[in-house]
């Protein structure tokens, strides 16, 4: 189906040519929702959404309706033959009504029709005459042209702005080609394409090949000379155009007929899939005690998990019990633990009071000196120690920040190389993002040039420059003697789809922009031309057009299977064809696909009368002598312009400039997470700055500290040793001056010793009495030591009472306990482990709801849950697939027969529509079919009664056939002729004129043309027929041209009759 809804075979109807939907039929096609409409009169073809389908009248009018106001649009003005047939040279000029051309037999009077028909575009074969154009070259002459001039003028000119009052049809003939220009009055050339002469055809309604318009000799002589029905019938059908409406509608008929067919057999194809859906259905019903059977292992399952996590609640209630029990027997303990310890409290109370008083009976003395000293060295000692422990600090402070200090360095120089690192990164990213985005630009501007090769092909071989120059030429046309041929790639394409394209483009690609001219003249012509046109950068060939094809011989090519440059290519032109011969040698360029082959071909296989050799991937490669040179792929190279279809260029570009896009979008993605990354990065740079900096400060202040300590430490250390000695040498001072005084007071002394002495017994008797008085106060010292010795042994059973208990504290009771609460929280993890593993089989809110628990064990639930998977097991083997991957099987199966129905309803419905359509238009076809019998018969019996006899004409659609029914006013007897050959020659001939004149007045064209249309008849009925033929002319309003080889002498004359007279024929 079309968008339209319409069978592509129902397609062809909107295409139709309106060059062959002529005469007065006015033939109208209903095609689904669409109306395609051709009229005569309107010489449109009208496509729209149909008003109303009802049948209307179909209005036959008269030939009448054109009269002698006309504006003679389309009609002949003059006809140049050259090398023609028989004609070296020949010029006509026409008039704008009657136009008789006689002269003897070979004088070429029938190439004359033979020159309009190839001039508007008939083939060879449908003229009768030849069966190739080449064969109306006249002998001896290697071309010939046809000229035809045509009136352009009044309200149905055709293009009058470009091509002015008068339009010349030139088409010239080679031995090898023919081509077909347009030219306006100035002679200057318009159009060349096959299009342009449809459209000037279609607009003037000329067809050629209908025989109401050119009745060539052989129609003529088969026309008035056949008195068969059949071929009558033929001639009519023909030259109404019904028998193409015919062909037309019965094509449909049979299309749509094979698309129901088609439709059909769809629809059976079907069913095979149906009965699978049903086996299907089927399965899937056996399956679901399968899934009966899964439920309850499912639910199963369920029990299973859910019953673990309840055996683990009851382990853990069971095992919280048990430390309750331990933790009782921590009172029992601790109790004995407390009384020990208020015992050991006591016995080291009495410990104490014993020591104080053994101590004040031991210690009676002081020594205040030694102590003095003693505490005076250790505060020097003190002293020194605390500023050589702070000395210590300061340094170990000082390595600390120095280590920390180059930490910092350290990951400072670690971030700049991060961060240069990822600089380098983006700096790559940016270079892929430029290259992505100046080639995303030069694909869009290779699909700007692709879309401007799509509406004018030769913007491929140089762009708006070439179209520029092709206008300047087009204005200096006269400063040339030939126009220039050009560009060249404009007249040459690719035989056998494109797939040699790039190969080609890289062997001939500059000259493909060349243009051709004839002579140096010209040449300079063309620069001039370019310099107007501001482009000058292309080759300009000099090469005569006259010169014919050149024929190359097999053994001058290379031999090889590989094509060549030249036989993938195909031009019309001789000239091209010869430059690319003469400049490009592209008869001796080898095409290969793929680099290995190309070294192959080229350097291995020696093969002669090669020049080069081109890859379909660049490269270029040839040998000269000794040397073999490959050249590397031109990147500059502009390719595709030759290739046949741009459309698939432009998607394939865009599809990948949406590739690069994505590129671009990714690695802009790719950017912005490393600018933010960097942008990190100096963050943390700038603080790891900071931060060192603060302990570069913090360094220098303790450094500073640390040195100012150790000066100052030894200066102190420095001025200690001489005060000691200055302290001591003036203490020796001090003992000599004092020996001296004790000296002086020895003598005293001396004198007193005898009295010392004597006191001395007094004292020692004395002490001896100060002995006894001590004694008792030793024996209290030794009892309080006996008694002190006993309380330590008390004291030291309570400890070992004390840690006897603390050791089963410690070593049975709390240990145990532990162990117990480590197990506990075992347990506990235990139960969520198997409390979240059961929530991931199901909720315990469905076993809640599942109502009470019963007393099955979780043993009991573990082995019904493998019985039943066996059971799953054995069951399932039966149906390897899943239930699930069925029911999905059997919905799309469901969804795509659905489908398909629908589709094949949609079908049904629209094929109906278009048949529903179709009958409607037949019955239009078959109304209209009688019209023009009716119309026929009119027109007829109107032409006969100018001489009073009447008569009738019989169409039969069914068996094919037209019969004549002629009533002769003098019969009596009022019989009725039905077979012409009845009639006398001047009667049938009269008759048969009458019949063609009904043709002809049921059709419409700017001129109409008959040859030897007299011939088989006498005097006297040429005379009538004459006589008929221009007074129906005159009144009919179409340019005439009648040719004969009998005399017209008594044909009257006038200013709207021309005759002409043919040169006698040279033997």
């Amino acid at each position: 189906m079309d968008k339209s809804g319409a069978p592509p075979f129902l397609s062809r109807l909107k295409h139709l040519p309106i060059s062959r939907v002529k005469g007065k039929l006015p033939c109208t096609v209903f095609v689904q929702n669409f109306n395609f409409s051709v009229s005569r009169d309107s010489r449109v073809l009208v496509v729209g959404r149909p008003q109303d389908t009802t049948m209307s009248s179909s209005r036959v009018f008269s030939g009448q309706m054109y009269g002698a106001q006309r504006s003679g649009a389309g009609t002949i003005r003059r006809i140049r033959l050259e090398n023609f047939m028989c004609h070296s040279s020949l010029e006509i000029e026409l008039g704008e009504w009657v136009n008789f051309i006689t002269g003897q037999n070979g004088s070429g009077k029938s190439a004359i029709l033979t020159a309009l028909c190839i001039a508007f575009g008939c083939r060879a074969r449908e003229t009768q005459r030849a069966s190739k154009l080449k064969e109306f070259i006249k002998t001896g002459c290697s071309y010939a042209t046809v000229q035809v001039d045509i009136k352009n003028e009044g309200v149905d000119s055709f293009k009058p702005e470009i091509f002015g009052d008068t339009i010349i049809i030139e088409r010239r003939i080679s031995d090898t080609t023919s081509s077909t220009v347009l030219k306006d009055r100035q002679g200057r050339k318009v159009a060349s394409r096959k299009e342009d002469l449809r459209e000037l055809v279609e607009h003037f309604n000329i067809d050629v090949e209908n025989p109401c318009v050119i009745m060539s000799q052989d129609k003529s002589r088969e026309f008035l000379h056949s008195g068969n029905d059949r071929d009558k019938f033929k001639f009519f059908f023909k030259a109404t155009l019904l028998q193409q409406v015919d062909e037309l509608l019965q094509s449909i008929i049979k299309q749509l007929k094979d698309a129901c067919a088609l439709v059909d057999e769809l629809e059976k194809l079907i069913r095979p899939a149906q009965l699978e859906l049903s086996e299907l259905q089927e399965k899937i019903e056996n399956i679901k005690r399968v899934e009966q059977i899964l439920q309850e292992v499912q639910l199963l399952r369920k029990k299973l998990a859910w019953s673990l996590v309840y055996d683990e609640d009851k382990r853990l209630q069971e095992q919280a019990k048990n430390i309750e029990t331990l933790k009782k027997r921590i009172p029992t303990c601790q109790a004995k633990i407390d009384s020990t310890l208020d015992k050991l409290e006591k016995l080291l109370e009495r410990l104490s009071k014993k020591k104080v008083q053994v101590a004040s009976l031991v210690e009676k003395t002081s020594e205040v000196k030694r102590k003095k000293d003693e505490l005076w060295d250790a505060l020097c000692s003190a002293e020194e120690s605390e500023i050589e422990e702070q000395i210590k600090e300061l340094e170990y402070a000082v390595d600390n920040v120095q280590s920390l200090l180059s930490s910092l360095k350290d990951e400072e120089n670690t971030l700049s190389e991060q961060i240069s690192a990822e600089m380098d990164a983006m700096k790559k990213i940016n270079d892929e993002i430029n290259y992505y985005e100046r080639k995303q630009r030069e694909v869009h501007h290779q699909i700007c040039e692709l879309r401007l090769h799509q509406t004018n092909k030769v913007t491929a071989f140089g762009g708006d420059g070439v179209l520029r120059l092709l206008r300047e030429i087009e204005r200096h046309h006269k400063a040339f003697s030939m126009p220039p041929i050009g560009p060249i790639g404009a007249h040459v394409t690719l035989v056998n789809g494109d797939t040699w394209a790039p190969a080609v483009e890289r062997a001939i690609g500059k000259m493909l922009n060349a243009f051709i001219v004839t002579n140096s003249e010209d040449a300079c012509a063309l620069r001039k031309c370019a310099r107007e046109a501001r482009y000058n950068f292309f080759p300009i060939v000099i090469q005569r057009f006259s010169r014919p094809r050149l024929i190359i011989p097999n053994h001058s090519l290379p031999q090889t299977s590989h094509p060549t440059t030249l036989s993938v290519l195909h031009s019309d032109n001789p000239t091209i064809y010869n430059v690319l011969v003469d400049v490009c040698k592209a008869e001796r360029q080898v095409l290969v696909k793929d680099y290995n082959m190309g070294r192959a071909v080229a350097f291995d296989q020696r093969i002669p009368n090669m020049l080069e050799v081109f890859t379909l991937d660049g490269f270029k490669m040839f040998s000269r002598g000794s040397v073999q040179t490959v050249l590397p792929i031109n990147k500059n190279l502009k390719i595709g312009r030759l290739r046949g279809s741009f459309g698939d260029q432009v998607k394939e570009f865009e599809s990948h400039v949406s590739n690069i896009q994505q590129d671009i979008d990714q690695r802009k993605s790719r950017k912005r997470e490393l600018e933010k990354k960097v942008q990190d990065f100096n963050r943390k740079l700038d603080n790891k700055k900071k931060r060192r900096l603060d302990v570069e400060r913090e360094f220098m202040a303790k450094r500073m500290k640390l040195q100012d300590m150790q000066k100052s430490h030894a200066v102190d250390a420095s001025l200690l040793p001489e005060s000691t000695t200055n302290e001591l040498l003036q203490e020796i001072s001090d003992g000599k001056m004092v020996i001296k005084k004790k000296e002086a007071l020895l003598e005293a002394l001396k004198d007193r010793i005898n009295e010392a002495e004597e006191k001395a017994r007094t004292l020692k008797l004395s002490f001896e009495d100060l002995g006894e008085s001590t004694k008792g106060e030793v024996e209290a010292f030794q009892k309080a030591e006996e008694e002190l010795t006993e309380i330590e042994k008390e004291i030291h059973n309570a400890e070992a009472n004390k840690l006897h208990y603390e050791n089963i504290m410690n070593n049975k009771v709390l240990p145990q306990i532990k162990e117990a609460e480590a197990k506990y929280l075992e347990l506990e993890k235990d139960r969520k482990e198997s409390y979240k593993k059961a929530s991931v089989i199901c909720p315990e809110s469905d076993i809640e709801a599942l109502g009470d628990r019963d007393e099955t064990t979780t043993e009991q639930l573990d082995a019904k849950l493998k019985r039943l998977n066996q059971r799953l097991m054995h069951e399932s083997q039966q149906y390897s697939e899943s239930i699930d991957d069925l029911r999905m099987l059997h919905q799309e199966k469901e969804r795509r027969i659905l489908r398909e129905l629908h589709t094949y309803k949609a079908f049904r419905e629209r094929l109906d529509a278009c048949q529903k359509a179709l009958d409607l238009r037949w019955k239009k076809f078959q109304r209209s079919a009688s019209l023009l019998r009716r119309e026929l018969t009119w027109q007829f019996n109107g032409h006969l009664g100018k001489k009073g006899i009447s008569g009738h004409i019989n169409v039969s659609y069914e068996e094919k056939t037209l019969s004549v029914e002629v009533k002769m006013p003098q019969d009596v007897s009022s019989t009725i002729v039905r077979d012409t050959r009845g009639l006398s020659g001047g009667e049938r001939s009269f008759s048969t004129l009458c019949f063609a004149l009904a043709l002809h007045d049921m059709t419409e064209a700017p001129f109409r043309a008959m040859d030897e249309f007299d011939v088989f008849m006498d005097a006297v009925s040429r005379k009538i027929s004459l006589d008929t033929l221009v007074e129906f002319a005159l009144a009919q309003g179409s340019q005439w041209i009648f040719i004969t080889p009998h005399d017209i002498s008594n044909v009257k004359n006038g200013e709207r009759i021309k005759k002409q007279q043919m040169a006698a024929p040279r033997f």
